[in-house]
């Protein structure tokens, strides 16, 4: 088995005081893949650097204390790819990608639009450039993986409140129009949603009022994989008994070997 994680960490350095280095030395992983690190390289320690025996790859974002995404992993990489080549999101440190014979890894933490009008369109603009990428990788034949933040709900059953949301980034009707098409016509499969149809798998909770403690909760974290890992996926969770973000950390299994 594969077991290959997600997890938003809203800032490594916090996660790491809220246990998450603790939790993750007991979960066996292959890979893990971490969003939104807030920090440099001279930031991170050495358990953050290479933890329970794993080695960490990071993609920093150039703005101090902002995005950047990392992946750790036991296994030696045939070749690490940081960034899409496109200079205004790479200054953002948003997309990692590890390969390993026929199988890639891809950390991946998409822009949120809800600051402000501009993020929005800086999110739009991220999709307009992302979708023609997403069709080069599905059509390379590869079993990929791409782990990360997605920051949109797709369907009504990934968020509690989602009539109160229409009009709000993360749920407006572009951006789960572009998420249809994804895995409609460019064929990318949803691992959660694939596994269980009916459960909402809820991975983020705004800080505001109740809503961890209510599970007043958005499915913004995904595994979104090629059809040919999506066969081998078996299971998945999403670990909510300890809190190290606002988001959980996104578990799945796939019957594969490297």
């Amino acid at each position: 088995m594969l077991r290959i994680v997600s997890a938003n960490l809203n800032g490594i350095r916090s996660a790491d005081k809220k246990g998450f280095f603790d939790w993750l030395a007991g979960m066996d992983a292959d890979f893990v893949c971490v969003q939104e690190l807030k920090a440099q390289a001279g930031d991170l320690s050495e358990r953050m650097r290479q933890p329970d025996g794993m080695t960490g790859y990071f993609h920093y974002a150039e703005k101090k204390g902002y995005s950047g995404v990392g992946l750790y992993t036991r296994h030696l990489p045939d070749a690490v790819v940081e960034g899409l080549g496109v200079d205004w999101i790479d200054a953002e440190g948003r997309f990692l990608q590890l390969d390993f014979g026929n199988l890639s890894v891809i950390s991946l933490y998409l822009p949120s639009g809800s600051s402000s009008d501009e993020r929005q369109q800086v999110k739009f603009d991220f999709l307009d450039v992302f979708m023609p990428h997403l069709e080069t990788l599905r059509a390379a034949g590869r079993d990929i993986v791409i782990c990360g933040d997605w920051n949109i709900a797709h369907h009504e059953i990934d968020l509690k409140n989602w009539k109160g949301n229409l009009k709000n980034s993360g749920f407006l009707p572009e951006e789960r129009a572009w998420m249809t098409d994804l895995l409609g016509r460019v064929g990318w499969c949803d691992a959660w949603r694939s596994l269980y149809p009916d459960t909402p798998g809820y991975t983020w909770w705004s800080n505001r009022g109740q809503a961890y403690a209510k599970d007043v909760g958005w499915r913004i974290d995904y595994h979104i994989v090629t059809p040919s890992l999506m066969a081998l996926a078996r299971n998945a969770s999403v670990y909510k008994d300890e809190k190290f973000s606002d988001h959980a950390p996104l578990i799945v299994d796939y019957e594969r070997s490297l």
